[in-house]
C-alpha cells in the first residue's frame, strides 16, 4: 500500500484499525486466561467487566470514524454508549475490593478486622460529611450507593441528552448543566474508590488493585480532557471532519 496516495482521513482510520485490532488480541488474551482459570466467579466476573473496557472504548470510537460525518446526535450516542460502561466498571471495580476484603454488603458481611477502620474526608466531603467516622456495614453501603449512583445518573442523562438534541431543543446553557450534574457525579463515584483504597491499601496490596484503578481513572480523565486540549493545541484545524475524527481516534 503506498500511504503518499492515502489523505489524512485514510490514514487515521488505518492507524485507528490497528490500535483496534491490538487491543482485541490482548483483550482475548485475557479474558481466555480468566475462563481457563475459572476459580473465583465473584471476582473474575468483575475482571472481565473491567477488561472489556478497553475494546468496547476502541470499538465505540471506530465506529464513530466509520461514520464520521453522521449528526451530532449519533455521535452523542456513542459516548453515551462509552460512558454508560465506563460507569459500570467504576462500580465493579469497587465490587471487585469489596469481594478481595471478603465483604458482602447484600449478606450483611463485615470482617472484624475490617469494622471501626477511620476514614477521614476531605474538602469539599466535609461539607455535608464528619470529618472523621469508622467504617462499618452502613458507611460500606454508603460507599456503595456513591459509585452506583453515576450508573443510574449517566445512562438517564444519555437519554435526555440525545432526546433534546433530536428535538432541536439543546441549547449551551443545557450542555452545560448536563456536564456539570455528570461531572459531579463521576467525582463522587471515583471519590468513593479513592477513600476505600486508601483506608485499605496494605489489605489490598497482594491484589494489585492500583494499575487498574490508574487505568480506569486515566480512560475517565483522559476521554474528558482530551478533545479539549486537542482543540488548544491544533488550532490551525480548519477541517471540522478531521478534527473530529483526530478526537476519535485519540480515543480509540
Amino acid at each position: 500500500m503506498d500511504m503518499s496516495t492515502l489523505d489524512r482521513g485514510q490514514i487515521t482510520l488505518l492507524g485507528s484499525s490497528f490500535c483496534v485490532m491490538l487491543s482485541m488480541h490482548f483483550t482475548v488474551q485475557l479474558l481466555s486466561q480468566h475462563l481457563f482459570y475459572w476459580k473465583n466467579p465473584k471476582e473474575q466476573k468483575a475482571i472481565i467487566i473491567i477488561i472489556l473496557m478497553a475494546p468496547i472504548y476502541a470499538i465505540d470510537s471506530f465506529v464513530g470514524l466509520l461514520d464520521i460525518r453522521g449528526s451530532k446526535a449519533f455521535f452523542m450516542f456513542l459516548d453515551s454508549i462509552k460512558e454508560c460502561y465506563e460507569a459500570l466498571v467504576i462500580a465493579k471495580f469497587l465490587a471487585l475490593m469489596y469481594s478481595y476484603l471478603n465483604i458482602s454488603i447484600s449478606k450483611n458481611i463485615v470482617p472484624d478486622g475490617i469494622k471501626g477502620r477511620e476514614i477521614q474526608h476531605s474538602f469539599p466531603m466535609t461539607l455535608f460529611q464528619p470529618r472523621t467516622f469508622r467504617l462499618n456495614h452502613h458507611t460500606l453501603k454508603l460507599l456503595k450507593y456513591w459509585t452506583w449512583q453515576f450508573v443510574i445518573i449517566r445512562p438517564l442523562c444519555s437519554i435526555l441528552m440525545i432526546t433534546l438534541q433530536l428535538l432541536g431543543m439543546y441549547p449551551t446553557w443545557v450542555s452545560w448543566t448536563f456536564t456539570i450534574i455528570l461531572n459531579i457525579s463521576v467525582s463522587l463515584a471515583l471519590y468513593s474508590l479513592v477513600v476505600f483504597y486508601h483506608v485499605f491499601a496494605k489489605e489490598l496490596e497482594p491484589h494489585k488493585p492500583l494499575a487498574k484503578f490508574m487505568c480506569i481513572k486515566g480512560i475517565v480523565f483522559f476521554c474528558f480532557w482530551q478533545p479539549r486540549h486537542a482543540n488548544h493545541l491544533l488550532p490551525r484545524v480548519q477541517d471540522a471532519h478531521f478534527s473530529s475524527m483526530l478526537d476519535t481516534f485519540f480515543v480509540s
